[in-house]
């Protein structure tokens, strides 16, 4: 069994570093467009509050989102992604942002990061393709300080990969009592139109203290 799931993270840790080099390409992953940028931003910043709020952002790919925190919202990040090339992105793109992000090169479904020591848990397009999603989703939450929030950003695809909005909420229902849900259906946050399903979670500690997630950025 350790053979095979070692196996498994060589294998996504290959597929992630060939994917590097273009994976900025994308509208949603680079946020080379101020239009798409200024979405995530006015999506995002809100629900994460601050300021200097401690954030994992897990998976965090070239560390796109990573920088946006850092820089516009003066958070305190910590990447984590297990491809190599794709940490070695996000350094370079950090160098200048204050605060600068941290990255490290680790799985995200079991990352090396200290228990209840971040304000903030932020997962984009990842837990979907966790082998054993219940088991990382019981270790980012474990990563929350009293008073935390998670994070969720997945999707359904029309090629059939990915996991629904329902899926994602009952499996975070399992674990936390306080969860939102909101659809991600404005092209802006993607750089044009899309047929999947996609859609955000965010699970505040408690009821007294949550953003109104439809409201954030004018955007339904």
């Amino acid at each position: 069994m350790h053979g095979m799931l070692t196996r498994m993270v060589d294998d996504s840790m290959a597929m992630w570093d060939r994917e590097a080099a273009t994976f900025d390409d994308a509208p949603d992953h680079g946020l080379r467009d101020p239009a798409v940028r200024r979405a995530w931003s006015e999506l995002l910043l809100p629900l994460v509050g601050g300021p200097r709020r401690r954030v994992a952002d897990l998976g965090c790919g070239t560390g796109t989102l990573s920088a946006l925190l850092a820089d516009e919202g003066g958070h305190v990040v910590h990447g984590v992604d297990i491809s190599p090339e794709m940490i070695e992105r996000a350094r370079a793109k950090t160098e200048h942002v204050v605060p600068r992000p941290v990255f490290t090169v680790a799985d995200a479904s079991d990352p090396p990061l200290r228990s209840r020591a971040f304000d903030v848990v932020l997962c984009r397009h990842v837990l979907w393709a966790m082998p054993d999603r219940d088991s990382a989703l019981r270790r980012w939450v474990d990563l929350l300080a009293p008073g935390g929030a998670l994070i969720l950003i997945e999707g359904r695809w029309s090629t059939g990969a990915g996991m629904t909005a329902a899926e994602c909420t009952d499996l975070v229902r399992s674990l936390r009592d306080t969860v939102e849900l909101r659809m991600l259906d404005d092209p802006a946050y993607w750089g044009g139109t899309t047929d999947d399903e996609r859609y955000i979670v965010y699970s505040p500690a408690a009821p007294g203290n949550v953003p109104d997630v439809a409201g954030v950025g004018g955007r339904r």
